[in-house]
């Protein structure tokens, strides 16, 4: 159970594994949640909800994997309240060291009238009745009111102060659809916990959407009026505008502790390197402009700006680049470079717990890098150690490329691809324009039906001889997945980056998701 003993210390409960999930395009596999989870851990996060058990044998599988790896953080799972919910979230909770059942229930006319077709006194007895069924499978138990900036303040104050009293530990009121403002989001508390009898029992928790761009201003809202857990993603992802922002709460409550008066337990150096790795496994890329872990977060362009930073930095810098885990790139890499200053450099920059294959599979691509490249910055070895990492078990995985281009055509390529393990013959295919040709010869290799919705490039680093990166969404059936591949050559990225987002539809087409599932 998370017992936070300091009245001023907010509890981190990261859903990236979860609610990020539900992005539209995000799918990660069982081994890449577990390379997310451990980062998690390792930075400080107090409660990682892994995912919602009784969705799919995939999802029962990530949630009792992360639950066997994890020591330190508490381990949550969701369960609409039902019995077969929460059994199942119990099931795949029994390995964790420390666990917590998460169930919810929406409480706005909206939701109760159109989604759930129940009156408010059958949503109030499904509280009582499952909160307490969940507590008597372990002690730490938290309700979330689905809907619940949205919901009539006496009826939920009533369901608050009956799911305390049946056993609910932490008390979710999420603003589910991003339409409170601040000051409401803050005063809905303050009525709750004023008019509440039961409410030092619990902890309060947000959870906001960024609809109207204010996940974060929302839950800090709720901090300023004693909230003190935040259920919150990396890089922000979540379905449509996404959730409230790790990192930015993180930072906020760090940078203004001045103001605001509260501390985390987070080790905030490890923001950078977890926001890529985010970025690389679900294939969203992150917006420039982004706060904290954008590219464009620690650049100054104006000459004004780069006048007083080069005086003082503080005159345009809130934070450093350095309270983030952001290194400035140096080039200490080269063809020169042997086996074990790669491995230093891959400690150095986070990648301490790979096993030998990676490594190895790793410091090959490096190599063949170094040969084409005059330049290796860290941001490249990055974008290497993201591409390969966690790919060991994909059912097909990229062998070699050759491509014919240019004006007079015709372009054509010729792929070879390993399926479950077996190499294939190569297989060759013509298309309007090289990239064409390359996806239509992984069609003819690996068939299926999905329809291509995204391609993007862009540059690691600098100069004609970057490394690209590509990102490509594939849409089938409805669902869709983002894949990222990472090379020098554009077209070999795009290949890799196809094969990845195959992967995942793989995973994804296994997934299922039961009714009324966001929280």
């Amino acid at each position: 159970m998370t017992i936070i003993r300091d009245s001023n210390r907010v509890i981190i409960f990261d859903t990236t594994l979860r609610d990020g999930e539900q992005a539209p395009g995000c799918s990660m596999n069982l081994d890449e949640k577990l390379r997310i989870a451990t980062v998690l851990e390792e930075m400080g996060v107090d409660v990682i909800e892994a995912g919602f058990p009784i969705a799919s044998n995939g999802d029962f599988e990530a949630v009792r994997e992360v639950a066997r790896t994890v020591k330190n953080a508490t381990i949550a799972a969701l369960a609409r309240t039902a019995r077969a919910d929460i059994d199942r979230a119990a099931e795949a909770l029994q390995l964790a060291q420390r666990k917590r059942i998460h169930t919810f229930i929406s409480t706005s006319p909206v939701h109760m009238n159109y989604m759930l077709k129940m009156t408010e006194e059958e949503v109030l007895q499904r509280t009582i009745d499952y909160v307490g069924y969940a507590r008597n499978l372990t002690d730490d138990v938290e309700w979330s009111a689905q809907d619940g900036s949205r919901s009539d303040r006496d009826f939920l104050c009533r369901c608050v102060e009956a799911a305390i009293k049946a056993g609910a530990t932490t008390i979710n009121i999420p603003d589910t659809v991003g339409y409170a403002l601040p000051e409401e989001y803050a005063s809905m508390f303050k009525d709750v916990m004023t008019r509440v009898p039961n409410s030092d029992k619990a902890i309060f928790s947000v959870h906001c959407h960024n609809d109207l761009g204010l996940a974060v201003a929302n839950s800090l809202a709720g901090i300023g009026v004693g909230v003190r857990q935040v259920e919150c993603t990396i890089n922000g992802l979540g379905e449509r505008a996404g959730n409230a922002s790790l990192e930015e709460i993180v930072m906020a409550l760090r940078t203004r502790h001045d103001l605001i008066g509260c501390t985390t337990g987070i080790k905030t150096e490890h923001i950078t390197r977890i926001s890529r790795l985010v970025s690389t496994i679900t294939g969203f890329q992150v917006q420039p402009n982004k706060a904290i872990v954008g590219a464009n977060a620690f650049a100054h362009e104006s000459g004004i700006h780069q006048d007083g930073m080069l005086k003082h930095a503080e005159t345009y810098e809130i934070m450093t680049p350095e309270s983030v885990g952001l290194n400035r790139s140096s080039l200490v890499m080269g063809k020169h470079s042997g086996r074990a200053a790669f491995r230093a450099k891959l400690k150095e920059l986070g990648y301490d717990d790979l096993g030998e294959n990676a490594v190895n599979d790793a410091f090959g691509r490096f190599k063949d890098l170094a040969d084409r490249k005059k330049d290796i910055y860290d941001e490249d070895i990055v974008a290497i150690m993201d591409d390969e990492v966690g790919r060991q078990h994909d059912r097909v995985r990229f062998q070699a490329l050759h491509v014919v281009a240019g004006s007079r055509g015709p372009q054509h390529a010729v792929l070879e691809l390993e399926i479950d393990g077996q190499p294939i013959p190569p297989v060759v295919a013509f298309g309007n324009g090289p990239v064409d040709a390359v996806f239509n010869a992984l069609k003819l290799a690996f068939p299926h039906e999905a329809k291509l919705q995204l391609y993007q490039v862009h540059a690691v680093t600098q100069g004609t001889d970057a490394q690209a990166e590509v990102t490509v969404r594939l849409e089938e059936g409805g669902k869709t997945v983002n894949g990222q591949g990472a090379d020098a050559d554009t077209l070999v990225a795009s290949a890799r980056a196809y094969v990845h987002a195959l992967n995942k539809l793989i995973t994804k087409r296994l997934k299922t998701a039961p009714v009324a599932m966001s929280a």
